[in-house]
């Protein structure tokens, strides 16, 4: 196995790295119960970008595991699964935000303890969300805020409730050392951030098999 780049994500911090076709990026969560908002776009043309709807549409999935693709918009596959040590990354939530924590620090949301949200909190959540983190970690690449898709929430767990049409999320279930490594099919540009909700760390590992 050649290594391309291994690199650790401290909490609330981020990255960006182009994986080439037949390339392997492997996400570990290192101290368990970390949420990773995951981002890709092709590589040779950033306007084609990571899709949840074709996602879940072509594969009939809300949660992704191994053998799943990550499909654009204009149903090319950038990405299929290999391995996955925790078997339901979800295709639901959208990434969190500055504004997110800002108006919904008094309120619960979705599943997150309002008290938690609360910048200085008991996770200390500072004033930025992941759509800002990522930001951060595409800067070189000519790609505007709006144009970040909405992300794969790896090790993200949530509860739905189907007679009401709800899903809330819930305490995820990942342990130190759970992993998921996905392979290109096309170079991919993959970004990530180790979410502020959370302030975990993250292991990325980009090599050749």
């Amino acid at each position: 196995m050649k290594t391309v780049a291994d690199d650790r994500l401290p909490g609330r911090g981020g990255g960006a790295w182009v994986v080439k076709t037949g390339q392997r990026i492997k996400v570990t969560d290192v101290e368990g119960g970390a949420i990773g908002d995951f981002v890709s776009f092709n590589a040779n043309d950033l306007n084609e970008r990571f899709s949840q709807a074709r996602t879940k549409a072509n594969q009939g999935r809300l949660l992704l595991s191994v053998g799943n693709h990550l499909y654009t918009r204009d149903n090319n596959v950038l990405l299929t699964i290999v391995e996955d040590t925790y078997g339901e990354h979800d295709l639901q939530y959208g990434m969190c935000s500055a504004w997110v924590f800002e108006n919904f620090k008094d309120k619960d949301y979705h599943g997150f303890d309002p008290a938690a949200m609360k910048v200085g909190g008991p996770l200390g959540v500072p004033p930025f969300g992941c759509y800002e983190v990522l930001q951060k970690a595409l800067k070189d690449w000519p790609i505007r805020p709006e144009n970040i898709p909405d992300p794969l929430n790896l090790f993200q767990t949530l509860e739905f409730d189907h007679s009401n049409a709800t899903f809330k999320t819930v305490d995820g279930r990942s342990k130190p050392g759970d992993y998921i490594t996905f392979e290109a099919k096309m170079d991919t540009l993959c970004a990530l951030s180790a979410c502020p909700s959370m302030g975990r760390p993250l292991h990325v590992t980009v090599f050749e098999p």
